[in-house]
């Protein structure tokens, strides 16, 4: 597996990549496993996701692997589905995901998220307010800030 690291809109992005697919878009450093390499698909990704905070691009054209259990690659899928600068609650997304009684669930699901951005669990709040994210707070909030989702 390789990876290739960036500072992007202020935050250090570790991107992995096995097999030619992004498997791995995150603040936290990989496990040492991976070999740094810069990769035309890490470029590719690296690309977009500049575009993105340029507010240039609204989806992504990269290829990724999901890996965990079949209801985490439901919510996953149905998380990508979430359009650009709107917001759905954990319990809409236990619905939409065919699992209407998980939504705490549901956000273990957004709290292991691997491919982030891409993946956009950032999109995903408490039915009252933000709710958590993975990494730090703020993070989340820049990230809807920039979709021009303000909380």
């Amino acid at each position: 597996m390789k990876y290739y690291n960036y500072n992007l809109f202020g935050l250090t992005l570790y991107i992995g990549e096995d097999n030619g697919y992004i498997t791995y878009i995150s603040c936290n450093k990989l496990p040492d496993d991976y070999i740094r390499e810069e990769t035309a698909l890490i470029i590719k990704t690296k690309n977009e996701l500049e575009e993105y905070f340029n507010h240039e691009r609204k989806s992504f054209d990269i290829p990724i692997k999901l890996e965990g259990t079949s209801f985490q690659k439901r919510v996953w899928m149905k998380m990508q589905e979430i359009p650009y600068g709107e917001v759905v609650s954990y319990k809409e997304l236990a619905i939409l995901s065919g699992s209407p009684k998980s939504a705490r669930a549901v956000g273990n699901v957004c709290h292991n998220n691997k491919i982030l951005i891409i993946v956009p669990c950032h999109r995903v709040v408490a039915s009252n307010g933000l709710g958590g994210f993975g990494l730090r707070l703020d993070i989340k909030v820049r990230l809807l800030e920039l979709e021009n989702n303000i909380f």
